[in-house]
């Protein structure tokens, strides 16, 4: 007979769920540039950034979530409060700042179609672009939040039970 394994607390999930907004986060900046490199493409390119922006900003809320949890859970000492807490700090900043980028792109992409406004190539490429680069830095932000995650497990040993 073939024993499945169990499924994971709420508060164990945190190791598992974590790398997936990191990953589809950190891809939607490549999605944007071949949309503004392949103009023949250009408008699949954004859709695809967006439908990966908005799974990897959903994936942030679970993220947080699991690792309020998890963090409820781990032992304090003098040297891993500041890092957790740091951590838990980044981690609700960067949910904020990708709901925002969310919407934003929706707005860049989807509004002006919906208001029966479209806005001139130029115009709307330019928006990207200083949309890109504002969330080039916000994407700096979510790699400090994984590399303090990283410092709790790799340099404290702080791990979910599982």
């Amino acid at each position: 007979m073939i024993k499945l394994p169990l499924i994971p607390q709420w508060d164990a999930l945190h190791p598992l769920i974590i790398h997936f907004p990191v990953a589809l986060l950190l891809t939607v900046p490549l999605f944007i540039l071949l949309g503004l490199l392949w103009k023949k493409h250009r408008q699949c390119f954004f859709v695809t950034s967006f439908i990966v922006l908005l799974l990897g900003a959903a994936a942030v809320f679970v993220a947080v979530s699991t690792g309020e949890a998890a963090g409820q859970l781990v032992e304090r000492s003098a040297e891993i409060s500041p890092v957790l807490l740091r951590h838990s700090q980044l981690a609700h900043t960067t949910r904020i700042l990708f709901t925002i980028l969310t919407v934003v792109y929706a707005g860049i992409l989807f509004l002006p179609s919906a208001l029966k406004k479209e806005l001139k190539p130029f115009l709307k490429i330019l928006m990207i672009v200083v949309f890109l680069i504002i969330y080039l830095v916000c994407s700096l932000i979510l790699a400090d939040t994984a590399g303090h995650g990283g410092r709790l497990v790799h340099q404290y040993g702080v791990h979910a039970l599982l």
